[in-house]
């Protein structure tokens, strides 16, 4: 059978609709070679993200798609390998650690804290090594939902030990203090800490660390922005229009100091009634997609208002763990793999080249 042209492949490929990455596939820089063996046509794809189950799932589904359109038989087989990307110019990486992502909200009371755990436990689902420092220095909520007990050990009396539970390792100054104890510190002895939980902890090799950040745009997350070596940052925020003014203000302070917008999460979009299924925007409608079309970043995800959540959080098992399979575990999980894309799409920097087709008849 003849192979088709390079044209013919590119326009198939740019009809297939894939629900996770929305960047057309010719132009994600993800292609790494086709090949032909035997009558059977082989595409060969490398993410720059984490992808051990989505990178399956996209195999099977752009496979189909293709075979269907092409009327020929093909394998498309997907690898994947998290590279490290670039910090701001003023620092350095940190060792070992390819990628920092911080998870931003501007403001309290958002869910950036939940949204952070599960964030970064559909990145572990997906074969990633992941570690999450909570920054949160004032209200560390991490070894509450990470469901975490007990102060981390140390091998020299030197790096602290991170603490592990459901496949990430974690360290937070609640590890450190009494859970009802108030931290009254001013800036200088916050940053100074964060500092040390994050420079001072054994991570290890780790392909993204995830950073909870305390909320606000002040001194402290100012501080941290610029002496954090970050890859990106997620935005955090509920549609309602007083939660949009703080993460418009967290937005551009991120870019004055060089860190990329990685995109918007739309929290509590909407919440579906127990008991009717009445479906209501308490918080407002299209707040997040507004926000992102504002400042020219996508939207990566808009998570709904639901009790489970909550509850999972609480109790210490997120629901990316606690309901995998679940619609709102889905809905983390394309949120996390989106922020990861673009991420790997946006240091990638310009279109890679579709690779050359050479073909002979047998």
């Amino acid at each position: 059978m003849e192979a088709p042209t390079r044209e013919i492949l590119l326009a198939a490929l740019n009809r297939f609709a894939d629900p996770v990455f929305e960047l057309p596939l010719d132009k994600a820089g993800m292609f790494q070679s086709v090949v032909p063996e035997g009558d059977t046509l082989v595409i060969k794809l490398m993410l720059g993200f984490a992808a051990e189950r989505y990178g399956a799932s996209l195999a099977n589904s752009l496979g189909r798609f293709l075979a269907d359109e092409l009327g020929q038989a093909l394998r498309v087989e997907v690898d994947w390998q998290v590279k490290p990307q670039k910090v701001q110019a003023a620092l350095s990486p940190l060792p070992g650690i390819s990628n920092v992502i911080a998870i931003a909200s501007a403001k309290g009371g958002v869910g950036k804290s939940t949204t952070a755990a599960n964030f970064a436990l559909a990145l572990a689902r997906e074969g990633a090594k992941i570690g999450m420092l909570d920054a949160d220095i004032y209200g560390p909520s991490q070894p509450r939902m990470l469901g975490i007990r007990g102060q981390p050990a140390t091998r020299d009396g030197k790096q602290l030990l991170p603490m592990e539970n459901h496949g990430i390792k974690c360290m937070s100054i609640g590890f450190l203090v009494d859970e009802s104890q108030p931290m009254v510190w001013r800036g200088p002895m916050v940053t100074q800490a964060l500092n040390q939980l994050l420079a001072e902890t054994d991570w290890g090799e780790l392909d993204y660390l995830v950073v909870d950040m305390p909320p606000g745009t002040g001194d402290i997350q100012l501080t941290l922005s610029q002496r954090v070596p970050l890859s990106g940052v997620v935005i955090v925020t509920t549609p309602q229009d007083i939660s949009l003014l703080d993460a418009r203000r967290g937005v551009n302070m991120f870019r004055k100091v060089e860190v990329e917008v990685l995109g918007i999460v739309e929290n509590m979009s909407q919440h579906v009634c127990g008991q009717c299924g009445h479906v209501e925007p308490i918080f407002g409608d299209g707040g997040g997609q507004r926000l992102a079309d504002e400042h020219n970043v996508i939207l990566l995800g808009a998570l709904p208002l639901d009790i489970r959540i909550r509850e999972q959080a609480d109790g210490g098992i997120p629901t990316v763990v606690a309901q995998p399979d679940s619609e709102l575990a889905q809905a983390y999980t394309e949120t996390a793999l989106r922020g990861v894309a673009m991420l790997a799409h946006s240091v990638t920097g310009s279109v890679a080249a579709f690779p050359e087709i050479e073909i002979t008849d047998d």
